[in-house]
C-alpha cells in the first residue's frame, strides 16, 4: 500500500487523484492532505480520508481541518515527512516548486502535474532529484504518454523527436477577429478537456503546449528542436513518440486525467479500474492531425523563444502569463491581451543565465509585479 501525500487535493487534478484512491482503496492510503481555497471541500476530504497531515491556506482553517490524530503542516513538511511514499503535485502554478522540491530533497517519488515547477527551474529541480536520489513521474496527459511510450526502449539516442499533440482549446474555429471580442466564460468553455480554470485559458492561447515543450525537455532530456507540437482535434493520441529507425509509438486513451494520474499513482504496475472510460475506436471513426497555425497561437512562439533563451527567461514566462490570465479572468484585459501582457514583460527582462534558485525566484517577483502595473 503507497501512502500518499495529495497537494492541491482541492483542484481538478487533486480531486481526480482522491477518485482513484477511492476506486483502488486497497492499494493507497491517503497520508496528507493541501488544499486550496475552498476550505468546505478540504473538510470533506478530511473526514473522509482522515490523515495524518492536513493543510489549508485559508486562515482560520486549522480549527477545522480534525480528524482525530490530524495535525496541521505545511505543504514543504508534507512533501518530505517520512512517512510519504509518493507525493501528488497538484499545486496551481509557482507555488508548486517549493514543496517539490522540499519532496526531491528527501529522496521521494513525485508525481508531477505541476508543470510550472520545471518551466521555472527546471535544471534546479532536475539536479536535486538526481543528487538526493528522488524522482519525477509525469501527470500531464501528454508527458505521461511520452513517458509510456518509452516504456521498454533501450535509450534516448534512439529517439527522433516527440511529438506533442494539441487540441487547440475553445477558439480553435473563431477568427483572428472575434478573438478581441471573446470572454472568459467562453474561454473556460474546452471542447474535450475539463480541467482547472488556468490550464484551460492557457489551453485556448496554446501557451499550455509551450509550457508542456519546455517540461517534456527536462523530463525527457531532449533539445527544444526535436519536441514539436502537432494538432489533434479529438484528444485521442495525447502524444507521440517518433523513433530514429523510422517508426512511432503512439499512446491513445480517452480525455480523461484520471487515467495519467492512476498510471503514475500505480507505477509499474497497470490496475483495473472499473470507473475508467475505455476507448472505442470502431466508434470514434476518424482521428486528425495537422500542422499549428502560429498566427493564431504567438503565446507558443513566445513559450518557444522564452525556451530558446532559457535562463530566468522561462520563469519570467510563466510568472507574467499566470497574472496575465488571472487579469484576463477577471474581466480587466482581452484575450488577446494576454499575449500582448507577457510580450511586454519579457521584452524588458534581461535574462539570467545559469541562475540560482534565488535569482529565478528573483525574477518571478519581478515579472509579476511588471505583469500587474501593466497597463493595457
Amino acid at each position: 500500500m503507497k501512502r500518499l501525500a495529495i497537494l492541491g487535493s482541492t483542484g481538478s487534478i487533486g480531486t481526480q487523484a482522491l477518485d482513484i484512491v477511492r476506486a483502488l482503496p486497497e492499494h493507497f492510503r491517503v497520508v496528507a492532505l493541501a488544499g486550496g481555497q475552498n476550505l468546505g471541500l478540504l473538510q470533506q476530504q478530511v473526514e473522509e480520508f482522515c490523515p495524518v497531515l492536513a493543510y489549508s491556506p485559508v486562515a482560520e482553517a486549522a480549527p477545522a481541518l480534525t480528524c482525530g490524530g490530524t495535525s496541521i503542516a505545511s505543504p514543504e513538511e508534507m512533501a518530505g515527512h517520512p512517512d510519504i511514499d509518493l507525493v501528488v503535485m497538484a499545486i496551481a502554478g509557482s507555488p508548486a516548486l517549493s514543496p517539490t522540491l522540499a519532496a526531491l530533497q528527501a529522496g521521494k517519488t513525485v508525481a508531477l502535474a505541476s508543470k510550472e515547477a520545471l518551466v521555472m527551474a527546471g535544471d534546479v529541480v532536475t539536479k536535486t532529484a538526481l543528487e538526493h536520489g528522488g524522482r519525477l513521474l509525469p501527470v500531464d496527459s501528454e508527458h505521461s504518454a511520452i513517458w509510456q511510450c518509452l516504456q521498454g526502449e533501450h535509450g534516448h539516442d534512439e529517439i527522433d523527436r516527440i511529438l506533442l499533440t494539441a487540441s487547440g482549446g475553445a477558439f480553435r474555429d473563431h477568427s483572428v477577429e472575434r478573438l478581441e471580442r471573446v470572454t472568459p466564460a467562453e474561454a473556460l468553455h474546452h471542447p474535450t478537456w475539463r480541467m482547472g480554470k488556468k490550464v484551460t485559458v492557457d489551453s485556448a492561447t496554446l501557451m499550455n503546449k509551450g509550457l508542456e515543450v519546455i517540461e517534456a525537455h527536462w523530463l525527457f532530456h531532449l533539445p527544444f528542436d526535436r519536441i514539436k507540437v502537432i494538432m489533434h482535434r479529438e484528444s485521442i493520441v495525447h502524444s507521440m513518440v517518433e523513433f530514429v529507425d523510422g517508426s512511432v509509438k503512439a499512446q491513445l486513451g480517452m480525455p480523461d486525467m484520471r487515467m495519467p494520474i492512476q498510471y503514475a499513482l500505480t507505477h509499474p504496475a497497470r490496475l483495473p479500474n472499473q470507473t475508467l472510460p475505455h476507448l472505442d475506436l470502431a466508434r470514434l471513426g476518424t482521428l486528425t492531425f495537422g500542422e499549428v497555425d502560429m498566427r493564431r497561437y504567438p503565446c507558443l512562439l513566445l513559450a518557444l523563444e522564452a525556451a530558446r533563451i532559457g535562463g530566468t527567461t522561462t520563469a519570467v514566462l510563466n510568472a507574467a502569463d499566470e497574472i496575465a490570465v488571472e487579469r484576463f479572468l477577471g474581466g480587466d484585459i482581452s484575450f488577446l491581451d494576454i499575449q500582448r501582457l507577457v510580450t511586454g514583460v519579457l521584452g524588458r527582462h534581461q535574462p539570467t543565465h545559469n541562475p540560482d534558485l534565488e535569482a529565478i525566484l528573483e525574477a518571478d517577483r519581478w515579472a509579476r509585479d511588471q505583469a500587474r502595473k501593466a497597463l493595457m
